[in-house]
């Protein structure tokens, strides 16, 4: 069972650390993490996915509650909320397969954002589930180097 948890902290060192200690001192597995300012420069909102049992769900969110640095903890499934993620994957391309490159770019709205004669870099901004497949359709061609944000979520709009 996959679990989102956005968590509101105080924008201040050592509050990443603290919060990735919780999960690894009770060897709980963080599948992603991706943190950033909010609209407040003081708040950050930490992003961070992670699976378990219900009864393992339940005791990250309290241990989480409990930290000083911690704010507010938000928990939603993925059914409850819209997650993107963005990835950059800088490919070695040739002619032969230049024409496929791009026909699978327009088919994942993934687009080119740099090119040279014999490499190109790739962006593409989506659900997880759909930038494993877009890695998996450009296994056959070489791909040089990948780099990718970890998952951000926000609850989906009720009204």
């Amino acid at each position: 069972m996959k679990r989102i948890y956005s968590v509101l902290v105080e924008n201040r060192s050592g509050v990443l650390c603290k919060v990735a200690g919780l999960f690894s001192r009770r060897c709980f597995n963080i599948d992603s993490l991706a943190v950033g300012e909010t609209d407040d420069k003081n708040v950050s909102c930490m992003t961070i996915v992670s699976s378990g049992d219900l009864r393992t769900i339940e005791q990250v969110e309290k241990q989480l509650n409990k930290k000083i640095d911690v704010i507010k903890v938000k928990t939603f499934d993925e059914s409850q909320s819209i997650s993107r993620e963005l990835m950059l994957i800088k490919i070695k391309y040739n002619k032969s397969n230049r024409r496929d490159i791009m026909e699978n770019c327009e088919i994942m709205k993934a687009q080119i954002v740099d090119m040279s004669t014999h490499f190109m870099i790739i962006q593409i901004c989506d659900v997880p589930e759909r930038i494993q497949l877009f890695i998996k359709m450009l296994q056959s061609i070489s791909i040089v180097e990948v780099a990718r944000t970890g998952t951000l979520a926000l609850s989906k709009c009720t009204e």
